[in-house]
């Protein structure tokens, strides 16, 4: 992993912790406040509905400017956001708090992850750098909400008080700011011609199939991400398993996630990207229908981390396909694309699987996705054949010195 890696790896996980920390401690002191949970539930979505109305733009923006400038407004956004917060602890302003962070993160993902794409030589690197990459947000996902926690309970006068919640808030507005410092000596790629003619829309992806059918992949395994998030508490109450047992469950999941994201890079040369999609789809299947046969929190825990393992793995391999099956120029749409699809999901299907919990059960929630997921498999095998035969970017583009990124 090189020394730029490294400092791009950083800095996403300063940002990120950024919006983690204030999505951790928005709701606390919103509930501190007594403001309902449904309005809790409205403050936490704004975190994704930014992204989802901000992707395509944002993806556009990093095509036409690179890394630098994005970052830059990026980091503007989440110190506004958290650092209003900081003067303001109010339910408005924790409203915009979340648009503010939640937006900053996802622009700045997509600048991130088209910089390191275009900066990777062939397939091999794809898998290898993504893999390091995408450790990130589970770094992120434990410093942010961690250190927010800490002062929340230790910097005021008495655990859970307003000067807690602004210590919290405070420091999540001086993380990126070292996100900035860590990106800004960073050698931009060379600018890449796109081809002659009309500017293509966004949408003009999905007409190719390659493309759509990664998309659908991507949108089923990110869903089972959001069932597990969403069940598992719901499914523990129901066994009667404690609440630190249950965020133990949930923990051992991200644990996993982030231990097979070490591992892969070490392991890229003999990985296909098609082959551990239809893997990661057919074991989440399988899993999904086992999962609620488990009685104890040994048995929920085990289960928890085989499907960390399994869809760990996902986004590195998908990042790396929607690098060399897409256009270079049209990198950052493809990207925003994802993105507004993901959090979309994060926005809709949690009220879908609560609707269907009260019809269905909670344990039918987990074999109706099985059953999904296991069949949408077929997906991820027909993209054997959609790889370039290079095996590095689409060749419809090329940067304007010539030479490779």
């Amino acid at each position: 992993m090189t020394r730029e890696l490294a400092r791009l790896i950083l800095a996403q996980i300063c940002l990120h912790a950024c919006m983690a920390g204030t999505r951790m401690a928005a709701p606390l002191l919103a509930l501190r406040e007594g403001y309902s949970p449904a309005a809790v539930g409205v403050l936490l979505a704004l975190f994704a509905l930014t992204q989802v109305f901000l992707a395509l733009p944002a993806g556009r923006f990093a095509d036409r400017h690179g890394l630098r400038r994005p970052i830059s407004y990026s980091v503007f956004a989440a110190v506004l956001g958290a650092g209003a917060a900081v003067a303001f602890p109010v339910f408005p302003v924790l409203c915009l708090a979340a648009l503010l962070t939640g937006g900053a993160t996802g622009a700045a993902v997509i600048s991130l992850q088209r910089h390191v794409g275009r900066a990777a030589a062939g397939a091999l690197q794809l898998r290898q750098v993504f893999s390091w990459l995408a450790i990130g947000p589970a770094v992120s996902n434990f410093i942010g909400p961690f250190s927010a926690g800490l002062l929340i309970d230790h910097a005021g006068a008495e655990p859970g008080s307003l000067l807690g919640y602004r210590a919290a808030f405070f420091l999540m507005a001086v993380l990126p700011l070292a996100s900035w410092f860590l990106v800004r000596r960073t050698r931009e790629l060379p600018p890449v011609v796109a081809a002659v003619g009309p500017q293509p829309k966004a949408w003009d992806l999905l007409r190719e199939p390659a493309f759509r059918r990664l998309m659908l992949v991507n949108w089923f395994l990110s869903s089972c991400w959001d069932v597990h998030t969403f069940v598992v508490p719901v499914l523990g109450f129901e066994r009667g398993i404690s609440a630190s047992v249950i965020g133990t469950i949930l923990g051992a999941f991200a644990v996993a996630a982030a231990l097979i994201r070490m591992v892969m890079p070490l392991v890229a040369a003999h990985l296909k990207e098609w082959k551990v999609l239809v893997a990661s789809m057919l074991v989440t299947a399988v899993l999904f229908g086992v999962y609620p046969l488990m009685r104890s929190a040994i048995g929920m825990g085990l289960c928890s981390i085989l499907l960390g393992f399994a869809l760990g793995m996902v986004q590195p391999m998908v990042m790396s396909m929607l690098h060399q099956i897409t256009p270079e120029a049209r990198h950052g749409e493809a990207l925003g694309l994802r993105l507004m699809a993901i959090n979309g999901s994060s926005v809709v299907m949690p009220m879908l699987f609560g609707t269907a919990g009260a019809l269905i059960g909670i344990a039918g929630v987990f074999w109706v996705t099985g059953v999904m997921v296991g069949a949408g498999s077929r997906a991820a095998w027909l993209l054997r054949n959609s790889m370039p035969a290079h095996g590095g970017h689409h060749p419809e583009t090329r940067p304007t010195d010539g030479k490779s990124p």
